[in-house]
């Protein structure tokens, strides 16, 4: 059996489309669509991404996130909080955010396409996301 290759940062460097499918426990289907960029910054790598998510039964809105991505594959909001450790083979990763949990599951099997599953749950969250990654060629 092969065994999966170790990702490092400079792997992500670069433009991503992306795909996202949310499910919620109790709210309506969402969808995102756009595009990811990591940028290399002094602290590692700067992970920006931007596009449109669309929510059942309403317009389409403008829509992105920030984090920061350092060398040893950890990732931090955009205001410095820790957030998570991406496992480097793929593989599962965790966040408490009291009172919610977060459940990230990383796949790197058909690299260079990934997906990152989220499964986020608490009094308030009870939602899954699925977001698929594809290198922009070019």
């Amino acid at each position: 059996m092969l065994r999966p290759a170790h990702r490092v940062l400079s792997d992500f460097k670069g433009v991503w489309n992306l795909s996202r499918e949310i499910t919620q426990a109790n709210g309506p289907a969402a969808r995102f669509a756009g595009m990811a960029h990591w940028i290399m910054t002094e602290g590692g790598l700067s992970y920006e991404e931007a596009g449109t998510m669309t929510l059942a039964g309403q317009p389409p809105m403008a829509a992105e996130r920030r984090y920061l991505w350092a060398e040893d594959l950890k990732v931090y909001f955009e205001d410095g909080r820790y957030f998570h450790q991406v496992p480097k083979e793929g593989g599962t990763a965790h966040h408490w955010c009291d009172p919610d949990s977060y459940t990230l599951d990383y796949d790197f099997s058909r690299w260079p396409e990934f997906s990152v599953e989220w499964r986020v749950q608490g009094p308030r969250k009870d939602y899954q996301a699925h977001t698929t990654y594809r290198r922009e060629s070019g």
